[in-house]
């Protein structure tokens, strides 16, 4: 299983769609407090609409918490950020690994750079140097498949479940106008 990490995210509808990413993907969310909204959001839950109770999610007080918690080794952490030199294609992710992102407004505090270290951390390659970054959901969705394919690749047991389709769908997409 693969851990997302979310360093006190700020938009209710990016944790959302996190959110429904990670119930997609048997992943588990950390959402590290404070955050920028209430769990109880209605735009959170619209985002990760019926996915939410599938959700496997921790709260964490804060990030001492959470490393207290010891879920994840430090040696499995990967931070996500702009500041990095290599790339996502670069990291050999491994079942277990947590992927470590800063909120929307300011990305992921010095004091995290450093404790996580350099060679932990990770950019998401880019071939427009004019823009910034990608929106927080889309970075996790981009680097939570990139980890699940290179598992996947390694034998690590992470085939996808074949969609489940019910007659009236299946009639309804072959059905001619």
């Amino acid at each position: 299983m693969l851990h997302i990490v979310l360093h006190q995210p700020e938009i209710p509808q990016n944790t959302g769609s996190i959110g429904r990413a990670c119930a997609l993907t048997n992943s588990r969310l950390h959402l590290i407090h404070p955050l920028g909204f209430a769990i109880t959001d209605a735009k959170l839950r619209r985002a990760g609409m019926d996915y939410w109770h599938s959700l496997d999610v921790r709260n964490h007080a804060d990030w001492a918490a959470f490393r207290a918690g010891g879920e994840v080794p430090a040696e499995r952490l990967w931070l996500l950020t702009t500041k990095a030199k290599k790339t996502i294609w670069d990291a050999e992710f491994r079942d277990g690994d947590a992927l470590v992102f800063g909120n929307e407004g300011h990305g992921a505090p010095a004091w995290l750079h450093e404790e996580i270290g350099a060679e932990r951390r990770i950019v998401i390659p880019q071939f427009n140097p004019i823009l910034r970054s990608h929106n927080l959901s889309n970075a996790v969705c981009i680097v939570l498949y990139e980890a699940l394919r290179q598992l996947r690749e390694r034998g690590a047991g992470m085939a996808p479940v074949p969609p489940v389709v019910t007659i009236p769908e299946a009639a309804a997409h072959n059905s001619c106008p």
